[in-house]
């Protein structure tokens, strides 16, 4: 009896230590579980019309930082696909010319959901599609316009615009438009309208009335201030960071982070590395000038610096864009087998902004976006495939999954969903 007895305990001292041990859950198992379970969001990913053919598309692995083997591979369940426009000259053949521009990556967009892969990504409107589209095992794919300078100064163009599915605009981006100024204006107090134009006043009611958030990631900081003092929903910095930890002028400083609160908007985080630390951004990219050159000397293709972009023709804009992966993935391959080559900008220096955020202005007010394909992209997070890193660095920092799932896309629903309330009441008043 005394027997049976032992064997039972030690049988149950088994059981449960078996059971003790299949408890204790590691931090990489932890940040797994988390990540499965939330819903995760980029909110700035460029793009680039010629990706989008029947014969080169994003269901294909490209040398792109997002497309849709990357996204699976990563973890990453939406994608805010941008509209993005280069400032020119405010003439009516410059918003001519740029309303093609955008209404080709309009129409790159809608091709991809619903002709190239509609079993693997659907366009989403609301946080309700967000759900669902997710739910069912697909991709979601949100629009967002960066510069409204292709409006010109049609203001039905807004409605236009959020019928073919942008939920987000900015009203400037580098260079004064018709609409508001820019945070460039830094570099020489050179300003146009020291905030908005009378038609970027009209701009922030429209959007109000239509539902579309109104992005203030480029805007000056003049401008944001009105666009806050105007909009009865609201607002987003789509991908900005944190002034205070690096002193670029496409940051937040604390005043304007504490406006952001005060009006209930969320600011995405960007892993953009100059945004992040000017430091270590500067010593890489220093290291790294050379290597791209060579990289790009022995594929015989013509390199420019970022800073001379702009002042390209629209074809060696094009070419350029064409070459910039390809230049990079083979320069960073080669830099990291070289023992010399200074630190670049990580995931735990992009984590160390939201940190700063969340304890400025709160959890409820800060979110996380990539700037993938426009610039962005960081050691640890360089592409789509990559975004299980951000949530296992948030966990090691002791954020629970409820907060991670709010930093995740969570925030920008809540406003997207409260910006749309806004509207629906101004439609029934």
């Amino acid at each position: 009896m005394k027997q049976f007895i032992y064997l039972l305990c030690i049988t149950t001292l088994i059981s449960c230590g078996e059971k003790k041990e299949k408890a204790i859950e590691t931090t990489l198992e932890k940040a797994q579980r988390i990540h499965d379970n939330t819903i995760t969001i980029d909110t700035h990913n460029d793009i680039n019309v010629k990706n989008f053919t029947d014969s080169v598309n994003y269901s294909q692995r490209l040398d792109t930082q997002i497309n849709l083997p990357k996204m699976e591979e990563g973890g990453l369940d939406v994608t805010w696909l941008i509209v993005y426009t280069g400032q020119d000259t405010l003439t009516d053949e410059g918003y001519a010319k740029a309303k093609e521009n955008a209404m080709q990556k309009f129409e790159a967009i809608h091709k991809l959901c619903e002709e190239i892969a509609p079993d693997q990504i659907e366009l989403a409107l609301n946080s309700a599609d967000v759900k669902r589209i997710v739910g069912s095992g697909k991709k979601a794919a949100m629009i967002g316009v960066e510069n409204a300078y292709p409006i010109g100064l049609d203001m039905n163009q807004f409605k236009q615009y959020y019928d073919l599915g942008a939920r987000y605009i900015s009203l400037a981006h580098n260079g004064h438009s018709q609409f508001s100024d820019s945070n460039t204006g830094e570099a020489d107090d050179k300003w146009l309208y020291n905030g908005l134009s009378d038609l970027g006043k009209q701009a922030v009611a429209e959007m109000n009335k239509l539902g579309i958030m109104i992005d203030i990631s480029h805007p000056s900081k003049e401008a944001m201030k009105q666009m806050i003092s105007l909009s009865k929903a609201p607002i987003i910095a789509s991908h900005s960071s944190a002034r205070a930890l690096c002193g670029h002028s496409r940051n937040l400083d604390d005043e304007q982070l504490m406006m952001m609160k005060e009006n209930g908007g969320v600011v995405q985080t960007v892993a953009f590395s100059s945004y992040l630390d000017t430091k270590k951004h500067e010593s890489r990219e220093a290291y790294m000038k050379s290597i791209y050159q060579n990289v790009a000397d022995s594929l015989n293709i013509t390199w420019y610096q970022r800073s001379q972009i702009s002042s390209l023709s629209d074809a060696e804009k094009e070419t350029f864009m064409d070459n910039y992966p390809k230049v990079l993935k083979i320069g960073k391959e080669l830099a990291a087998q070289k023992n010399d080559a200074p630190e670049p900008v990580n995931v735990s220096d992009f984590v160390d902004h939201i940190d700063y955020m969340v304890k400025l202005i709160g959890i409820e007010y800060v979110g996380i976006s990539s700037d993938f394909d426009g610039g962005g992209g960081i050691d640890g997070w360089n592409d789509a495939s990559e975004t299980f890193n951000v949530t296992l660095e948030l966990v090691k920092r002791g954020y629970s999954e409820e907060d991670i799932a709010k930093l995740w896309g969570g925030n920008l629903m809540r406003v997207l969903d409260e910006v749309q309330a806004v509207a629906k009441e101004m439609g029934e008043s």
